[in-house]
């Protein structure tokens, strides 16, 4: 089995669906999680351990302290041949200093860097709403966006009202049953045009990435030169610290490049 974790409870599984339906030929190997707090709030959990216990044993105490079982019983870290973490950056949380809050993703991202492992962190720049930061695709000035720490305590509406020409995520989501939470019947076209945005976004993301990284807007041929340690860094020394802004990225098309040939 392989473990998706995710931050948000709506957005993240109702995107990864998409992803399950376009890119997993076995979509009943994957369990998703919605763990429902902060990178901030798991970093405090996995320290009150000294980080010897797993994400798993973490997360299920977590849960179930307001009696949710997102893992079933027995099920434990063993149990799964790879774990994937999605979490924002959140660079708007005022709750710590910001030395702090970059010391914890880099600590973080340290920790889970490895999915047969501990697991691996993928990092949204500033949140996950970041996906929708594009103008018609393709999107030629992606790699020019960037927002405030100001601007990120309303990023929805921000994303919205200053780059998406997308007003939904209708442009990379097939329609979900209300009741069932299931995908609608889906056309051959549909389809095409989906996995086509998505495909365009990949590369916009990891251009820009590599772009931040190494001052080079292509392709990168060696995975390792847009690693999520690495754009930490580079968004920390050119953008955070600097400027007090974050350079916009999303998680997700950074890991259907690594993960997928």
């Amino acid at each position: 089995m392989i473990l998706f974790v995710f931050e948000g409870r709506k957005t993240e599984p109702s995107l990864f669906k998409t992803l399950e339906y376009l890119y997993f030929k076995n979509p009943d190997e994957q369990k998703i999680c919605c763990f429902g707090y902060n990178i901030y709030e798991l970093y405090k959990l996995m320290n009150e351990s000294d980080f010897t216990e797993d994400i798993v044993t973490v997360i299920k105490r977590k849960l179930e302290s307001r009696n949710e079982k997102p893992i079933p019983e027995g099920v434990s870290i063993t149990d799964f041949s790879e774990v994937y973490l999605f979490f924002d950056y959140d660079f708007q949380n005022k709750n710590l200093e910001l030395e702090d809050l970059n010391s914890q993703v880099q600590e973080m991202l340290g920790f889970f860097s490895d999915e047969t492992d501990n697991g691996k962190l993928y990092i949204n720049y500033p949140m996950v709403e970041s996906i929708k930061c594009t103008q018609k695709l393709p999107d030629e000035h992606f790699y020019e966006y960037k927002v405030t720490r100001d601007d990120c305590s309303n990023f929805k509406d921000y994303v919205s009202q200053v780059y998406s020409y997308y007003k939904s995520t209708d442009f990379i989501q097939f329609s979900l049953d209300k009741k069932t939470k299931e995908l609608r019947p889906i056309t051959k076209e549909r389809e095409q045009l989906i996995k086509e945005n998505w495909d365009y976004l990949k590369e916009q993301n990891i251009k820009k990435a590599h772009y931040i990284c190494n001052d080079i807007y292509d392709y990168p041929e060696n995975k390792s030169a847009v690693s999520q340690e690495k754009i930490l860094d580079s968004q920390l020394k050119k953008f955070v610290i600097p400027k007090n802004e974050v350079s916009i990225l999303n998680a997700f098309p950074f890991f259907l490049f690594e993960y997928f040939k």
